[in-house]
């Protein structure tokens, strides 16, 4: 991942959250010519998107907690400390949607909405 994706405050990944995989990826790929490179994950795969051969952003299944919602594109907004910003988050006014949780050599994220309702992701990566 680039680097400067990694900083404070950076706009770090993007996340297509969907019901069909395969029409988006066909979809995205005529659209947009992008590459995709599939990675097995217990129980879905997951789909990292390529411009130029460099990571992007990824694709997903639906997780079944969101069942019943319409397909979406996540934002993940880099942050020095996850846990930090789930305690201000109420203080300003937003809500937490999905409590700071470990993604397993990934890293630390939760999914918040701020006081007029927009809903982003916010993710402390892990150190490599």
């Amino acid at each position: 991942m680039n680097e400067d994706l990694l900083k404070n405050g950076a706009f770090g990944w993007f996340e297509l959250m969907t019901t069909d995989v395969d029409t988006a990826k066909g979809y995205y790929g005529e659209l947009f010519g992008w590459e995709y490179e599939t990675y097995p994950m217990p129980g879905s795969d997951y789909t990292v998107i390529k411009v130029d051969g460099k990571a992007v952003a990824g694709i997903m299944d639906m997780p079944a907690e969101c069942k019943g919602m319409e397909p979406s594109w996540d934002i993940y907004i880099t942050v020095d400390d996850v846990d930090a910003v789930v305690k201000r988050v109420v203080d300003l006014g937003g809500r937490i949607l999905k409590p700071a949780f470990d993604i397993p050599e990934v890293g630390r994220f939760c999914v918040l909405q701020d006081p007029q309702g927009a809903v982003l992701c916010a993710m402390t990566y892990a150190k490599k």
